[in-house]
């Protein structure tokens, strides 16, 4: 796994010991789909949220490529040391970063940030465990709280086979993209929303 483009292009992530099955990376050419589909301005400047952060490669990325903060949640503790060593290879990365040790199965986040009206995200990842209906309720959850900004782009990273809902309150799914067994659904706010 490597940074694909950016201030730390070519640098190599630090990735899980052995074969750890509760961190998933995604791979660097579905990373690199990803990141072509958002484009380079509306990554530059956006401040990001990672949630299932993993080695943080999502918010990582975001970072290099001009995102000028990057959160990141994850429970894990080997995920945690994973991500401060990957952000440590981006220049004033660490600087730029939060790291929260927080488990998302309970709720979407610490509520001190998820119910901070001073803090907006304009992207958010979200990769949790494949198929264990924690995409469903961070959907819900980001869609009924303060976080989003007006222009936010919310990317859930799911099994090809789960069905995300298409509409929320705030958000609605305009576009899905496959790649092997992994799916891409992409959520903006309504245009209608306040």
């Amino acid at each position: 796994m490597r940074i694909i483009s950016g201030s730390a292009k070519g640098c190599r992530l630090f990735s899980p010991p052995g074969r750890d099955q509760h961190i998933r990376p995604t791979s660097d050419r579905a990373r690199e789909a990803l990141f072509s589909i958002i484009g380079p301005d509306f990554v530059n400047k956006a401040c990001v949220l990672d949630l299932f952060a993993g080695t943080g490669a999502l918010g990582c990325e975001a970072l290099s490529r001009g995102a000028s903060h990057a959160c990141f949640i994850d429970n894990s503790k080997v995920a945690l040391e994973l991500i401060w060593k990957n952000i440590s290879l981006i220049p004033a990365g660490q600087q730029r970063s939060k790291v929260i040790r927080y488990d998302l199965k309970n709720s979407i986040g610490p509520k001190n940030l998820m119910e901070d009206p001073q803090v907006c995200f304009d992207l958010i990842f979200a990769d949790p465990p494949y198929q264990t209906d924690l995409s469903g309720k961070i959907l819900h959850s980001l869609d009924n709280s303060v976080v989003l900004s007006q222009k936010v782009l919310v990317i859930i990273e799911e099994k090809k086979d789960i069905r995300l809902p298409a509409k929320l309150n705030k958000l609605v799914r305009e576009d899905t993209r496959r790649y092997g067994d992994t799916v891409f659904a992409f959520y903006h706010r309504k245009k209608t929303a306040c």
